[in-house]
């Protein structure tokens, strides 16, 4: 039987008295709780909060007894082999050569299910009355480990009833029409990967920008962020957001019958100025000296 403690060894704080009897010093003593010792050895962490390590060479019932896992002689066993070692002859890769690339200039979208956000916002999770950005999407993990952005899928537009107002990185062309045949719209914005977790933070606006100029129903009075949201600087993300089929940001920029490259002209738009070549006249062969 384990030992029984008397209240006067045990640590203050943690004696506790009849309910029935007032608290004082002296009656502590009179009315000792009795309190098993036993207590100790059964004191554990919360299940799964630590993993043992794998002890190795400590027998058979370990399971990695005897070779420890390294299974019978060879250099393997025995010491350590670099990887890509083939024995001493030519490496794989001075042979066959490294094939293949990692392309600088790819993105890595998330990519986000019209269905899932109808059952986001039928959940009463995200409210339609507002427009939904990356902020909200992130807020109520409707998306995840955001990268450099979010592209909006058709996938499940059928269940599509509710008018949304959604501000995104990128939409497919299929997903835009679902939404505006419901009623809402969507417009497409520039975010960079530092600016989306500033975002989520909630030190710059999800919205708004130097070069936007996009409407927010209802909203009055703009709130003051410590930081500003960037606007893009590489060709290539200027024409996705100056493109009206894509319902960029930056479309109001174009004019009637523009397109939105910056490369190509839009036929019949601007003006030729044709180059004047100045004719020799006499007056400046009379001026040599030889």
């Amino acid at each position: 039987m384990p030992p029984i403690l008397h209240e006067a060894l045990c640590v203050p704080w943690a004696s506790k008295t009849i309910s029935s009897r007032a608290h004082s010093p002296i009656l502590s003593f009179l009315y000792p709780q009795q309190r098993s010792a036993s207590i100790l050895a059964g004191l554990s962490d919360n299940p799964g909060a630590y993993h043992k390590s794998i002890r190795r060479g400590r027998g058979p019932s370990s399971g990695k007894g005897k070779t420890s896992g390294r299974g019978h002689k060879g250099q393997k066993q025995h010491g350590k082999v670099p990887s890509g070692f083939n024995g001493g002859q030519t490496k794989d890769e001075v042979v066959h050569g490294i094939r293949g690339f990692e392309n600088m200039f790819s993105v890595d979208m998330k990519p986000l299910n019209l269905d899932k956000v109808q059952s986001w916002v039928e959940q009463g999770r995200l409210d339609p009355s507002k427009p939904i950005t990356i902020r909200e999407l992130a807020k109520s993990r409707c998306v995840a480990s955001v990268k450099d952005g979010v592209k909006l899928l058709a996938k499940g537009s059928e269940k599509v009833t509710t008018p949304l107002n959604i501000i995104i990185s990128r939409a497919s062309a299929s997903a835009i029409a679902a939404i505006e045949a419901a009623g809402g719209s969507v417009t497409t914005r520039y975010y960079t990967a530092q600016s989306i977790k500033r975002v989520v933070k909630g030190e710059t606006d999800p919205i708004h920008s130097l070069q936007s100029r996009i409407a927010v129903p209802g909203q009055t009075k703009s709130t003051v962020y410590p930081k500003r949201l960037p606007d893009p600087t590489s060709r290539k993300d200027i024409e996705y957001y100056r493109d009206p089929a894509h319902r960029g940001y930056l479309s109001y920029q174009l004019e009637q019958g523009q397109g939105p490259s910056l490369f190509f002209k839009t036929p019949g738009v601007g003006t030729f100025v044709a180059k004047r070549v100045k004719k020799k006249t006499a007056s400046a062969a009379e001026n040599r000296i030889w």
